[in-house]
């Protein structure tokens, strides 16, 4: 199993309690570990083996409310 770091940029986050959806979202998701939420950064990091994980993520953090800027 070759975990890979995943770093999305996460846009519309303005205080902790936006952070902590964002977290609690990627949480949810089976194949995820090591989810950091970074709220001065606009950043979310996990690790995961399974390349999948990443569009569930995404789709996790637009259904929380906010955007993934590529």
């Amino acid at each position: 199993m070759n975990l890979q770091e995943i770093i999305l940029n996460v846009e519309g986050m303005n205080c902790s309690h936006c952070s902590g959806s964002v977290q609690k979202a990627l949480e949810s998701i089976n194949g995820l570990s090591d989810v950091k939420v970074d709220l001065k950064g606009k950043k979310a990091c996990f690790k995961t083996s399974d390349q999948a994980k990443v569009s569930q993520a995404k789709e996790a953090i637009v259904k929380a409310g906010y955007s993934v800027i590529d």
